[in-house]
C-alpha cells in the first residue's frame, strides 16, 4: 500500500509543471502532528498551518472540515517543495501532503481515492460569473493581469469584478481572489489575487485599483506569481 501511494505521488508531482520550481520530494509516508493554527479550502484541498513540536509548518489535505484550534494528526504524508497551488495563486516553499487522520476514505483505502497531490494541480471550480470591465485607462480583466503581469509590473491598474473568496486579518491584510469572466479555469487566468485593508463579502462587485506585483514573497510560504498588493476597494 505505502509503495502504491508513495507512486501515485511522484506521478502527480512530475506532472505538476507549473510549479515555480519542480517539486522535489523530501520525505514519503512522513506523520505530522500540530495545533490548527490557520485554515484555507481551495479547489477541493484543505491546507492548514500547524504548530508542531519542530515549529509552524504548513499541511494540504482532501477538503474536510477542520477547526482552528483542534489538533490533527497528517499521515501517509509527503513533503514537496516549491509548490504552486493554481487555486490559491501562492508557492509554498515547503507543505506537506497526505491525509487527515480520522477522515473518511475510499471504498479501498486511501490509494484508491484521488490523491491530494492530484487535487492541488485540478483547474479552480468553472463560474459563470460575468462583470463588465472597468473604465479608464488603467482599466484591466482579470485575464490581461495575468497573462501581462510582467508588462504590468509596478504599474497601477484597475479591474472591476466578483469577489469569489475573502479571508480576513492574515498577515495584517484582507485577501480577496476577484473574477470577471475572463481567462479560463484550467490555467488560473480566470482568477486574482487582490491584498487590501478595506472590507469586503464574498459576492460583492467591486473595483479594485491597485499596483500589479509580481513574484510577492510575503514570508510564511505566502509567495505569489502575480496579484494586486494594497489596493484600494470602490463598489
Amino acid at each position: 500500500m505505502t509503495k502504491l501511494l508513495l507512486a501515485i505521488c511522484l506521478c502527480a508531482a512530475c506532472a505538476f509543471t507549473h510549479a515555480a520550481d519542480k517539486p522535489a520530494t523530501a520525505a514519503a509516508n512522513e506523520t505530522v502532528k500540530g495545533e490548527v493554527l490557520e485554515t484555507m479550502d481551495s479547489g477541493g484541498f484543505t491546507y492548514m498551518r500547524l504548530k508542531s513540536k519542530d515549529g509552524e509548518l504548513w499541511t494540504a489535505v482532501r477538503a474536510t472540515p477542520v477547526k482552528v484550534g483542534s489538533q490533527v494528526t497528517v499521515e501517509n504524508g509527503m513533503t514537496m517543495k516549491n509548490f504552486e497551488s493554481k487555486t490559491l495563486k501562492r508557492t509554498f516553499a515547503s507543505i506537506v501532503l497526505g491525509d487527515l487522520a480520522g477522515a473518511p476514505k475510499g471504498p479501498h483505502g486511501a490509494a484508491a481515492a484521488a490523491p491530494p497531490h492530484a487535487v492541488a494541480a485540478q483547474a479552480p471550480e468553472a463560474s459563470d460569473v460575468k462583470v463588465d470591465k472597468a473604465k479608464g485607462a488603467n482599466a484591466r480583466t482579470v485575464a490581461e493581469v495575468n497573462a501581462k503581469s510582467a508588462d504590468l509590473k509596478d504599474k497601477p491598474v484597475v479591474v472591476r469584478g466578483k469577489v469569489v473568496k475573502y479571508n480576513g486579518g492574515i498577515m495584517g491584510k484582507n485577501w480577496i481572489h476577484l473574477r470577471d469572466g475572463s481567462g479560463a479555469a484550467g490555467d488560473g487566468s480566470n482568477d486574482l489575487l487582490v491584498t487590501t485593508s478595506e472590507q469586503a463579502k464574498v459576492g460583492d462587485i467591486v473595483n479594485a485599483e491597485g499596483f500589479v506585483r509580481t513574484d510577492k514573497n510575503f514570508g510564511s510560504g505566502y509567495a505569489y506569481k502575480v496579484l494586486i498588493d494594497d489596493a484600494k476597494l470602490k463598489q
